[in-house]
């Protein structure tokens, strides 16, 4: 069973959003084991730096990484699933999801990545951007068991 890891700098505190993302843990335990981690968002002046410290640490070894950044690659859900599967084919059991804080994330994390990923040329809420992200997983791997919960 693949690995997938998200790592999140900030803190969830509103209940629907965490009602949100915990309905999405749940379903996409048929699928992966999935662990999310948060990363406290640093203000202070070169926070963005000291937070991708902090991320760059979380990631496992052997991870593929995908770094959710405005001017990352936009894709449809499909082609989300497509790569998934590829990754997984290719013999990667874990792969790591990165979400920065309000002021998104340093160089060296993007760097880091195999894939910068954009949702959408819209701004959101980054913690919205967790659900979304999760939802997104969920459908991936939806769409390659061939269930009928992607139309």
């Amino acid at each position: 069973m693949t690995g997938v890891k998200l790592i999140c700098a900030g803190k969830l505190k509103e209940d629907f959003y965490l009602k949100a993302c915990q309905e999405y843990q749940k379903r996409l335990s048929a699928f992966c084991r999935l662990e999310v981690v948060e990363i406290p968002e640093d203000t202070r002046p070169g926070g963005l730096e000291r937070e991708g410290d902090k991320i760059l640490a979380a990631i496992p070894p052997q991870s593929y990484v995908v770094a959710m950044c405005i001017e990352g690659e936009e894709m449809s859900s499909r082609e989300l699933s497509r790569k998934m599967e590829k990754w997984q084919s290719s013999g990667i059991s874990r792969l790591c999801f990165i979400i920065g804080s309000s002021e998104g994330l340093s160089d060296k994390v993007k760097e880091r990545a195999g894939l910068r990923l954009s949702m959408s040329p819209m701004t959101f809420p980054h913690h919205l951007a967790r659900v979304m992200v999760l939802e997104q997983i969920y459908r991936a791997f939806s769409i390659a068991a061939g269930s009928k919960y992607h139309k």
